[in-house]
């Protein structure tokens, strides 16, 4: 009896033993979860705030140029309502053209609407109360050439009137892009004109289209000229990668080109928006909503960020979705939100 009593109380002992040494496994391993977690979370943190200082050193501006929203803005209160929708739909700000916000001259507005880019009636209305109550920035005023060389002090306050320091040229109209000759007088001109809105505290860009693709010699192009005749002190560039698409241009390549120069970013997508049956011999495509085409504009994307572009500015006409510019720029933004 007193046998069994022994062998029963070692046996105890035994299982006590291996369960507090199973506890002490089990705590250590517990330890090690905990030390692990840690590091992970700590690593998160680390990795967030790197994401969040890499995401504001790559913080983008996003904006619709006016001339989307032209035929809305008749009167006070539907402008003011069209800028707020550009605002609810997550964009900071607007791309403004001086013969927007002034009385145009019936030539122009008939010019603008026989290309497809009705401007409305809005030149009466105060842009600034506009701009002001809707919460919107200005990214740049849209204006010419002349403009800037009549009177560059008057050009540059109205910019800063609208808190901008960019004012941006729309390409030449009524001009030879094929005559090399002219070609480089522009880019003289250019320079002389930067210059003087640099002295007001002024950037001055050039936006193309795709005339400026037109050869001028055997390898360049008016575009080549314009880029690497004009001082990047006093001359910079809003890039239209849409018009540079549809002129056949290899895009990246002059975006990559640019480079720093490049300051500013109209974007749209290109593809056929007609509804099918599709068929031979031709599809006529069109300017889009964004992620709605056939541009590889995710490549674009990164180019442009790595460029360092200041903002992207959205830019269709005509061929909107359900025939309303305002849904097609909130669609658009999906694409911008999700990229930038």
């Amino acid at each position: 009896m007193i046998k069994f009593n022994n062998m029963f109380q070692k046996i105890i002992i035994a299982i006590l033993i291996i369960f507090f040494i199973l506890i002490l496994f089990i705590c250590i391993m517990k330890v090690k979860e905990i030390s692990n977690t840690n590091k992970i979370l700590k690593n998160h943190v680390i990795n967030s705030d790197n994401t969040t200082s890499k995401s504001d050193s790559l913080s983008v501006k996003t904006g619709v140029q006016q001339i989307m929203i032209g035929s809305l803005c008749n009167n006070y209160d539907d402008a003011l309502q069209v800028l707020l929708n550009i605002k609810e739909a997550g964009y900071i700000g607007i791309e403004l053209n001086d013969f927007m916000i002034q009385d145009a001259s019936l030539m122009v507005k008939l010019m603008c609407k026989f290309s497809g880019m009705p401007i409305g009636n809005g030149g009466n209305l105060d842009w600034n109360s506009l701009i002001e109550e809707s919460g919107l920035e200005v990214i740049s005023l849209h204006t010419d050439l002349n403009a800037i060389e009549n009177s560059p002090s008057e050009v540059a306050q109205k910019a800063k009137s609208f808190g901008t320091d960019k004012v941006v040229i729309t390409g030449m109209y009524r001009f030879d892009y094929s005559d090399i000759t002219e070609v480089e007088n522009l880019a003289k001109r250019l320079n002389e004109a930067g210059k003087a809105l640099s002295e007001e505290g002024i950037q001055l860009l050039y936006h193309n289209h795709n005339c400026e693709l037109q050869k001028v010699s055997e390898d360049k192009t008016a575009y080549d000229i314009i880029i690497e005749q004009t001082d990047s002190k006093y001359v910079n560039f809003e890039f239209d990668s849409y018009w540079m698409t549809d002129g056949g241009a290899n895009v990246t390549a002059l975006m990559k080109k640019l480079g720093s120069r490049m300051k500013l970013w109209h974007i749209n997508d290109r593809g056929c928006t007609t509804s099918g049956p599709y068929m031979t011999p031709i599809l006529k495509e069109n300017a889009t909503e964004l992620g709605n085409g056939n541009m590889d504009l995710d490549t674009l994307v990164e180019i442009a960020k790595t460029n360092g572009v200041e903002a992207v500015v959205v830019e269709t006409h005509q061929n909107w979705v359900n025939n309303d510019p305002i849904q097609s720029f909130i669609n658009s933004y999906t694409y911008l939100n999700n990229n930038f």
